[in-house]
């Protein structure tokens, strides 16, 4: 099972270069409970990336950069299938 609607999707989220930040997510009920991968622009994140961090649905990014700005979309995973979240912009300034 995996419902349609994302108990939180990811809000826009503004920034300034070199700070921190936070898109939270907590995905759908699932059974089995589903996991959270992260898209940027269509193209899944990697968490090779140090600057990163995916932690229970939260992605968190040390220091922004210019380029770190695009539309990210929370991605929900289990057996049954995916569900992909509203898109949220993150705007760096």
């Amino acid at each position: 099972v995996l419902r349609d609607d994302f108990r939180q999707p990811p809000g826009d989220v503004v920034v300034a270069a070199g700070e921190p930040a936070v898109l939270e997510c907590v995905p759908p009920r699932g059974h089995p409970e589903p996991s959270v991968s992260w898209k940027k622009d269509g193209t899944p994140l990697s968490d090779k990336d140090e600057r990163l961090t995916i932690r229970g649905g939260k992605l968190m990014l040390a220091s922004t950069r210019k380029s770190d700005a695009g539309v990210y979309v929370c991605v929900a995973t289990n057996v049954v299938g995916e569900r992909d979240s509203e898109p949220a912009e993150l705007v760096v300034f």
